[in-house]
């Protein structure tokens, strides 16, 4: 289910837009500027309490040079205070010479000796002198008849080192706050440019997360997560998802049921909760193709591998357990449909030569005939249950039997075979039989002097499966392919695939603890041989084992040898 990508486009509304893009925009330049703005205050803050400072220290500065004019404290001492007296005169001088506000010379009552306007020499001063004429000097802005300024105090004292008087001097606020201001531009400045450069690197991080967000809007990310979370879970596949490094990014329900695996396998890597095989190199990308089959535990699962932009994949996984089965049982039901086809027309043709051997009258012949004919069946099973005691097995080899001699194959059970009935798991036992039997027919089918031999044998509670067919045989180099899910020698059968049959008898072996393996036969062929430890229940039993006799083999031929 796609989601449309949703537009600016149309009637111009006021709120806040839909689209990825113009809400990260806006957010990035939203924080942007008040970064900008936080910053700038915080700049400003301490430069206008540095400015203050420097100020208060150079009135400062510049009343204790006034109060160290020697003529100041003699003037203060010897004239009254007039608007030409030397203290005013001397004040004035330094006033002009250092830029300051004001220069006020006081004596102990506060009375101003000098100031600005010469109206108000001879009058008390406006703030509190307390502190100066006590011997300490003073730094503070405050508010004077001449308005807020940044003062100095200092007291002074004669040649005796006696308080005389104060001397304040004050620097007016406006220029401490026009220096203030004259700074704000080149801050601003400073200011516009960073903030420039991030709404810059803003809008291009934002036009790159529209471009891999699609241009959709938080809401379509939203429901489109939620959607994929309810169709991951629903589905009756398994979904595998890996990153390019090979570990597991998501895995639904069913690919935890199929493969076997719990929730805490997600972000763990692949070769970690898998310990290799071919359903580890179908997953990882190391075997390539459409459908392909793996079998993993008793599963057969059918996987397709979809590669993403990120170096990562996507592997879908379809059980055709069932599938198998049924499609094995059809086989089997084929083949037994076909044996019974061929044993009605043998037993026609049997039923044809009796009738003419009565029409001729030829009774004793007619006899030894029906006798030769049931009693070659009667001892092949005879001899098969006498040597297989399980019951499953034992019917197994003598159906495999009759269809093997219809394609002119013979089967015959090889010396030394002796299976008890203490058989653990005898399906188990019967499938890998009937494969490695199957398999060996196709494979002597149609060679001179056609023929498979199954040997059956109990080692303390091991069971030891020998199978040696008369067929071309197979390859030293592909010993380890046959047991390879998907490989196959035949055509392709009309109800699905091939190649599972071996991979399925190694994967029972296994998982028993045991041991499969294939090798050249002495006289020519294939000889598989399986291991099954602990496949018998209980002690062995203490009888010896059979001569090789020709009454250990069971031999079934075609019809002109019955």
């Amino acid at each position: 289910m796609s989601v449309p990508p949703t537009s600016d486009r149309g009637p111009r509304r006021f709120g806040w837009p839909r689209r990825v893009f113009s809400q990260v925009l806006l957010m990035q330049l939203a924080i942007i500027t008040g970064v900008t703005v936080l910053v700038t205050g915080l700049f400003l803050a301490p430069l206008s309490h540095q400015l203050d400072d420097q100020a208060m220290r150079r009135a400062l500065a510049i009343a204790q040079s006034t109060a160290a004019q020697p003529q100041i404290a003699t003037g203060l001492r010897t004239t009254d205070p007039s608007a030409h007296g030397p203290v005013q005169v001397a004040a004035d001088r330094i006033r002009r010479a250092t830029g300051a506000e004001y220069v006020v010379v006081m004596d102990r009552r506060g009375v101003r000796w000098s100031h600005t306007e010469t109206r108000r020499i001879g009058a008390v001063v406006s703030t509190d002198p307390a502190d100066a004429l006590g011997g300490r000097e003073v730094m503070e802005i405050d508010s004077g008849t001449l308005g807020r300024s940044a003062r100095g105090k200092v007291p002074l004292r004669d040649t005796s080192g006696e308080v005389i008087g104060a001397v304040s001097v004050g620097i007016a606020y406006d220029s401490v706050r026009a220096r203030l201001l004259a700074a704000i531009p080149g801050l601003l400045a400073y200011a516009g440019g960073a903030l420039a450069v991030g709404a810059l690197a803003a809008y291009l991080i934002s036009r790159r997360l529209q471009r891999q967000t699609h241009d959709l809007a938080f809401s379509d990310i939203s429901a489109l997560l939620s959607e994929r979370e309810a169709m991951l879970h629903g589905i009756r596949e398994g979904v595998v998802a890996l990153d390019g490094t090979g570990r597991i990014r998501l895995l639904n329900d069913e690919a935890q049921r199929l493969l076997g695996l719990g929730p805490d396998a997600a972000g763990r890597p692949l070769e970690e909760v898998l310990d290799g095989g071919r359903t580890a190199d179908v997953l990882a990308g190391r075997v390539v193709g459409d459908d392909l089959l793996t079998v993993q535990g008793a599963r057969v699962l059918l996987a397709n591998r979809m590669p993403t932009d990120d170096g990562g994949a996507v592997v879908t996984l379809r059980d055709r357990t069932e599938l198998e089965r049924l499609g094995r049982e059809l086989d089997s039901t084929t083949g037994l449909i076909d044996a019974l086809r061929a044993q009605d027309h043998e037993h026609a043709n049997r039923l044809h030569t009796l009738l003419g051997l009565l029409e001729l009258e030829m009774h004793e012949d007619a006899m030894e005939f029906v006798t030769e004919v049931v009693g070659v069946h009667r001892a092949t099973a005879e001899q098969v249950t006498e040597k297989v005691r399980d019951p499953l097995l034992a019917a197994l080899l003598v159906g495999k039997t009759t269809v093997a001699a219809e394609r002119g194959v013979s089967l015959r059970l090889a010396p030394g075979t002796l299976l008890p009935d203490r058989v653990v798991e005898p399906r188990g036992l019967v499938t890998v039989v009937g494969n490695l039997v199957d398999n060996a027919s196709d494979a002597a089918a149609g060679s001179p002097d056609a023929r498979i031999e199954v040997g059956l044998r109990a080692e303390g509670r091991s069971v030891v499966l020998r199978v040696h067919d008369s067929g071309p045989g197979v390859p030293p180099e592909r010993y380890e392919t046959i047991f390879t899910e998907g490989w196959s020698t035949k055509d392709l059968p009309a109800h699905g695939r091939r190649g599972l049959g071996l991979a399925l008898v190694r994967r029972l072996a296994e998982r028993q603890g045991g041991s499969v393996s294939v090798t050249r036969g002495s006289g020519g062929g294939a000889v598989f041989t399986v291991v099954l430890p602990e496949a018998l229940a209980g002690p062995p039993p203490r009888e010896a084992a059979p001569h090789d006799d020709p009454d250990a083999r069971c031999t079934a031929t075609t019809g002109g040898n019955t």
